[in-house]
């Protein structure tokens, strides 16, 4: 198994590096890769037992292989071989295909890291891919936003490395398990690090620009799977050094609230995604034990409502009011939309029903508002018009094969939580979408707040992050003694 570990990880750059090298068969390699992926999750679900690898000694590379890696990994897989099959018919250049190659392959690689060094190079590849994907079209709007993330990610993960040669130098090991006992200014920088890097809570408002300003294909890489590569390891910590949990889960409180509290009043419906993105993000975090399974969800979910909203006639919500979209387009975007909501018979239900029994006493109220504001946002796709097709809406083949693995995953994805199905579990899912529904037809439809987007202003966006170290250092301070 290590043998067969170690060369997976390595298939997704040598196939980068291929596709350049024989650009007809660019497609074929890039799906090839997500295959192998989703052959790899399977076998770690089939594992009795976690899998830890030390390839040196404490300075070295330190992987753990388990099922909830494997839930990550999946995601990764499914969503990456939607977007190639997606982009099959497109104009979309050999780079492009090398880029999703090498991104998926640094992904993947975050979910096995399991030490601050290893998991460093990996965010950076995947920074320096995406920095190319969001660039792609070249012109001077999309430069401006790939720089502006770029920007963003790597003064984050300079903070992150400081973080981690001070836990090294505490421990002497770059492993997670250092967060034990280390200085508190160590577990503040490389949690803000991780925090902005993955778009949580106001250190991530550089996600809703960078998401719905980049193309279709990309958005949905980026919201559902890109952005869990830096919240995967935050989890990750939290079931290793028990004293994190609380910060971890008070983040996820956090930033369910606030990008809920966005994507309720937003018009645009990529900028929409992007924001209730970050929402979902704090649901993942909310219950770290069981994060993996409500990841797999969101990011089946996210990335086929990226696809479909890249297919309608116009991004805004009032203008699709007055036009309507295809009954096709709008029945995927209705399975969707049920799914993220928590309506039974999707994986959605059993994800939302798993994470509310792992929460805290103080968590549950907020997270229920949470869930209340999600349902009153996908009613904004639920309750668009819907007609015959148009020549504006017409969508290539390549599309409806990418909703076929990615909805299709909703319903197969029920295996994992088959006991949510009770009675019980059924009513309180249903109702919060019913009291959703209502508030959103009575008033948040015929609402115009507009939320300021100053915040998201790029010299915010690093203000932002110096105020969240100042916050993450007290907390630190304040609610892990030991590492005093």
């Amino acid at each position: 198994m290590i043998n067969i570990t170690v060369a997976w990880m390595a298939l997704g750059f040598f196939v980068g590096f291929v596709i350049y090298l024989l650009p007809k068969l660019d497609r074929l390699l890039s799906l090839a890769v997500a295959v192998a992926s989703l052959a790899y999750a399977a076998l770690v679900f089939l594992q009795p037992s976690p899998l830890d690898i030390q390839l040196l000694d404490n300075f070295g590379v330190t992987l753990t292989v388990d099922q909830f890696s494997a839930f990550f990994i999946l995601t990764n897989a499914l969503v990456t071989a939607a977007v190639t099959i997606y982009c099959w018919q497109t104009d979309k250049k050999s780079f492009f295909y090398m880029q999703i190659a090498i991104l998926h392959a640094s992904v993947n690689a975050t979910f096995i890291c399991s030490d601050f060094i290893s998991l460093y190079v990996a965010l950076e590849v995947i920074s320096v891919a995406a920095f190319l994907l969001i660039a792609y079209p070249r012109t001077n709007r999309s430069i401006w936003v790939a720089l502006r993330y770029l920007f963003v990610s790597n003064t984050a993960m300079l903070l992150y490395l400081v973080g981690a040669v001070i836990v090294y130098q505490a421990h002497h090991s770059f492993n997670f398990a250092g967060l034990r006992g280390a200085p508190p200014e160590a577990v503040a920088l490389i949690f803000l690090g991780l925090l902005a890097k993955g778009g949580i809570f106001v250190s991530g408002l550089w996600l809703p620009l960078t998401h719905s300003e980049s193309q279709t294909p990309v958005s949905a890489m980026l919201s559902g799977v890109v952005v869990k590569s830096a919240v995967f390891p935050l989890m990750r910590c939290a079931l290793m050094v028990e004293e994190v949990d609380p910060i971890v889960r008070l983040f996820g409180v956090g930033t369910a609230l606030l990008g809920v509290g966005y994507a309720v009043f937003e018009k645009d419906t990529k900028r929409m995604l992007a924001f209730h993105t970050i929402s979902q993000l704090g649901f993942v975090l909310a219950a770290p034990i069981v994060g993996g399974f409500y990841g797999l969800t969101h990011g089946l979910v996210k990335s086929s409502l990226f696809l479909i909203a890249g297919s309608l006639p116009s991004r805004n919500f009032k203008e699709l009011n007055y036009k309507g979209i295809d009954n096709k387009i709008w029945l995927a975007a209705l399975i969707a939309s049920f799914s993220i909501s928590g309506f039974p018979l999707l994986s959605g239900f059993g994800a939302k029903i798993l994470t509310t029994k792992n929460l805290l006493d103080w968590q549950v109220i907020v997270m229920n508002v949470a869930a209340l504001g999600t349902a009153i946002s996908f009613a904004k796709f639920i309750f668009l018009p819907h007609g015959k097709q148009s020549p504006k809406s017409k969508v290539n083949a390549g599309f409806w094969w990418a909703m076929v693995i990615l909805l299709g995953g909703l319903f197969a994805a029920n295996v994992f939580y088959y006991e949510a199905y009770t009675v019980k579990n059924i009513i309180k899912p249903l109702a919060t979408i019913f009291l959703g529904w209502i508030a959103y037809l009575l008033i948040f439809k015929k609402a115009a707040i507009k939320l300021p987007r100053a915040v998201e202003q790029f010299d915010h966006l690093i203000g932002a992050m110096s105020l969240m170290l100042i916050l993450l250092f007290w907390i630190v301070w304040t609610q892990l003694p030991f590492s005093i």
